[in-house]
C-alpha cells in the first residue's frame, strides 16, 4: 500500500490541488457579499480587478487574499503531508510543486464553474510563496514596482511572470520546481493576451483608473 502511494503521489499532488483550485473565489465572494457575478461585467475574468469593477474593495481584496491563499495552501499541504502518506524522497520533490501546478490548474479552468476562470495571478503568487518564500517575494516585488511606475496591473503581472523563472533559475538553481514555474509563466502570458493587445494599442486601463461595467458578450465572457 505504502509503495503505491508512493509511486502514485505526484499524480493525487495534482489532483489535489486542481480540485483546491477550482475553489473559483472570485464568484464565491460575489455571491456571499450579494455582488453581481464577476463574469457579467467588465473583463468578464473572475479575478480580484474585476471583482475591484464591482465598486467594492473589500471583496476584491478578498477574493486576492483567498485565490492567493489556495496556490499556498496547495503547497504546504502537499509538502505536510508527503511524508505522512510514504511518499518517496524522489517524489517528495515534485509533489509540492505538483500541487500548486494543479492549483493553478485549477483556477484557470475550474471545475465547479464550468471550467471558466481567471487569469491565475494572485493564486500563482499563492503558489511561488509556498515553493520558495523568497521567490514569492521578489516576484510580488517585480509586480509592485512596475505597476507603481506604469499603471498597468497587466503589465505587471506580465513583467513578474517572465521574470519569476529567472529568478528561480539564477539565484536559486534549477529544482523540480523549475519547469512548473516556467509552464505558470508561460500560461499567464497566454491568458494575457487580450490585455497585450490593447496595452499594444494604447487603450489597456491604468489602475485606479474609473471605468464603467460594461456587461460582457457571451464571446467576451469564454475569455
Amino acid at each position: 500500500m505504502t509503495n503505491a502511494i508512493s509511486f502514485a503521489a505526484p499524480v493525487l499532488a495534482l489532483v489535489a490541488g486542481y480540485l483546491v483550485g477550482s475553489l473559483s473565489f472570485a464568484v464565491i465572494v460575489s455571491r456571499a457579499m450579494r455582488l453581481d457575478d464577476p463574469r457579467t461585467y467588465g473583463s468578464g475574468n473572475p479575478g480580484a480587478t474585476n471583482v475591484l469593477r464591482s465598486g467594492s474593495k473589500p471583496a476584491a481584496i478578498i477574493t486576492l487574499v483567498l485565490d492567493a491563499l489556495k496556490g499556498f495552501a496547495a503547497v504546504a499541504l502537499a509538502a505536510w503531508l508527503g511524508p505522512r502518506l510514504g511518499a518517496s524522497s524522489a517524489a517528495l520533490d515534485w509533489v509540492p510543486a505538483l500541487a500548486g501546478l494543479g492549483a493553478f490548474f485549477g483556477h484557470l479552468w475550474p471545475l465547479y464553474f464550468r471550467f471558466k476562470g481567471g487569469k491565475g495571478v494572485a493564486t500563482a503568487a499563492g503558489v511561488l510563496l509556498g515553493l520558495n518564500p523568497w521567490l514569492g517575494l521578489a516576484t510580488i516585488a517585480t509586480w509592485i514596482i512596475i505597476a507603481a511606475f506604469f499603471r498597468y496591473a497587466s503589465l505587471a503581472s506580465l513583467v513578474a511572470a517572465a521574470f519569476a523563472p529567472f529568478y528561480d533559475v539564477l539565484i536559486w538553481d534549477v529544482g523540480p520546481e523549475a519547469g512548473i514555474i516556467l509552464v505558470m509563466s508561460l500560461l499567464l502570458v497566454w491568458r494575457h493576451k487580450a490585455n497585450i493587445a490593447k496595452l499594444l494599442a494604447g487603450t489597456e486601463s491604468k489602475l485606479g483608473a474609473k471605468s464603467a461595467r460594461a456587461a460582457v458578450t457571451p464571446r467576451q465572457a469564454r475569455r
